[in-house]
Parts: C-alpha cells; sequence; structure tokens
C-alpha cells in the first residue's frame, strides 16, 4: 500500500497557456529530492477541466518517463463520461502510470447506484490500481461511504482520496473499510488529523510548495509521533488554508512562480492570482520558510 505523502502536482504553463513541459520535469526532480512519496499527475491541480486529451496524455507520459520508477506515478484520468473515463484510463496504463485517480463524475449528478456503476464500469474494463476521488465541492456529487464500501471490494479499486474534509466520514471509512484499502485525506487542513486516526497518506496541494515538510509529517503521522507531527502541521497551517483564498490551483500556482520554479502560465477560464492575496500568501509562506 502507498503510503505519505502525495503531490498533487500542478501542470505548468508558458504565459500563452501552453504546456511547459521543460518546468514539469524540474518539478518532479524537486519532488523526489524532497521526499515526496508519489506523483499525482493532471488531478485538479494539474488543470485536467482543460487541458485537451493528447495534452492529457502527454502530461502523464512525461511524468512517467521522468520519475523513471522512482515513485510512484498516479494518473488523473476521471471524467463524467465512463466510455472517457474507461479510455483516459486505458490509455495511462498502457503510459506505464502506477495507478489512477478517478474523480466522481462531477455536474451530471448521477444517484449513489450510478456512482457504484460508473466506477464499476471502469474497473472491469481496466485492470491497473484505481483510487476513487470524491470531491463534492467541485463536482456537486457526493459518493456516499456506503457507495465507497461497495466498490471497495472490487480487486482494482484500492482506495480513495476524501476531500470532504470531515474526519467523521474519513473515521467512519476507517472503521468500516477492508484493512487494504487505503484512505487518503484530499485535505489538508484536516490531512494530519485523518493519519492520526489511522488513515494512510494525503494527496495534497500544499506539498507542492512544501513537499520536504510534508513528508515529514506523513512519517511522524504516520509512526504515532504527535509531538513532531503537530510541531511540523503548525508551519504548514497558513499554508493549508491560504492556498484556497481563490480557487485551486490558481494561488499555488503563484507560490510556486514566486519560489522560481515555474513561470506564470495559467489556463483560462482561471486567472492568475489577484494582487490583494499577494501578501496574503507570503505570510502564509513564512513559517515554512519557502519564499
Amino acid at each position: 500500500m502507498l503510503q505519505g505523502s502525495l503531490v498533487a502536482i500542478v501542470s505548468p504553463m508558458f504565459e500563452d497557456g501552453r504546456l511547459d513541459i521543460p518546468s514539469l520535469k524540474s518539478l518532479i526532480d524537486f519532488h523526489i529530492d524532497q521526499g515526496s512519496d508519489g506523483i499525482v499527475i493532471v488531478g485538479t491541480t494539474g488543470e485536467s477541466p482543460t487541458v485537451d486529451f493528447d495534452e492529457h496524455c502527454l502530461l502523464i507520459q512525461t511524468a512517467v518517463e521522468q520519475v523513471a520508477g522512482r515513485v510512484p506515478v498516479i494518473a488523473g484520468t476521471g471524467a463524467n463520461s465512463t466510455k472517457e473515463a474507461i479510455v483516459l484510463t486505458k490509455k495511462a496504463k498502457a503510459l506505464g502510470a502506477d495507478a489512477c485517480l478517478l474523480v466522481a463524475p462531477y455536474y451530471n449528478k448521477p444517484t449513489q447506484e450510478g456512482l457504484y456503476q460508473h466506477f464499476k464500469a471502469v474497473a472491469d474494463a481496466v485492470a491497473i490500481p484505481q483510487i476513487l476521488y470524491n470531491v463534492p465541492g467541485r463536482t456537486g456529487c457526493d459518493i456516499s461511504n456506503d457507495t465507497v464500501l461497495r466498490l471497495a471490494t472490487h480487486a482494482n479499486i484500492v482506495g480513495i482520496k476524501d476531500a470532504t474534509g470531515g474526519i467523521e466520514r474519513g473515521t467512519d471509512l476507517l472503521l468500516r473499510a477492508p484493512k487494504e484499502f487505503a484512505i487518503y485525506s484530499g485535505d489538508d487542513a484536516t490531512a494530519l488529523s485523518l493519519m492520526l486516526l489511522g488513515g494512510h497518506g494525503v494527496i495534497s496541494v500544499t506539498a507542492n510548495v512544501a513537499p520536504k515538510l510534508m513528508h515529514d509529517m506523513c512519517v511522524a503521522a504516520l509512526a504515532g509521533d504527535v509531538k513532531v507531527a503537530r510541531e511540523i502541521n503548525a508551519k504548514l497551517f497558513g499554508l493549508h488554508q491560504k492556498l484556497f483564498v481563490e480557487a485551486n490551483p490558481i494561488p499555488v500556482k503563484w507560490v510556486l512562480e514566486q519560489m522560481g520554479m515555474i513561470k506564470t502560465g495559467i489556463r483560462l477560464p482561471m486567472v492568475s492570482l489577484s494582487a490583494q492575496y499577494h501578501e496574503v500568501l507570503r505570510k502564509a509562506c513564512e513559517p515554512a520558510q519557502i519564499l
């Protein structure tokens, strides 16, 4: 079971919106050097809604080739069309991804039975480890814990990214899910709490800018070292909050640009961080000493 700090990596872009593949390669090396335990490519933070199919595949291919087996690569392959999700998941497997992350179908608002049948169809079609992704604040669709547990019996469905931020939701899953089913936090602000309750790690936005601290916090939390984990989390907590002053990935791309890691590009309908939040982000970065 993959555990620890899995970075939901940004997709670097030039100012005109073209993908900046050299910067992505540099970022991947930076994360591996800093201890990130896995690379999650083309997720929400990677601007998956606005990359086309060929770009989506190029990002996965680049990550797999650049990582070169040093850490696992998890490819975002979810879609609101079951057919499209199957096509993307098959492509990710062919490109060499280690696992796939499948967001709940957005906008459609399927029933719980529809969600079950959607994820089951993808899992039946592609023999690759698959992680469910529940983020109702973005999708308008909430995968109930009961539906997750139904899906957890499928051999190809190995875990969930729970981005609800609800500790009671995560606790319920931890108490009822099979032991081999991985439960990852998708909410940086509550990730420590979930791991101390038995969660297996975090798929993190904060890790984009503070990968070593996130890795070290996860190591301590997973080992039950509450004192160290809390101390590290305190340095990160401002980032956990302020990286969402505007919709992700607007703030995190701004911080990475300030760090000199990427250029300013972000793709419409997202735009660059509003000036009123620049100082807010700078102050949030101070405890982690990243600017």
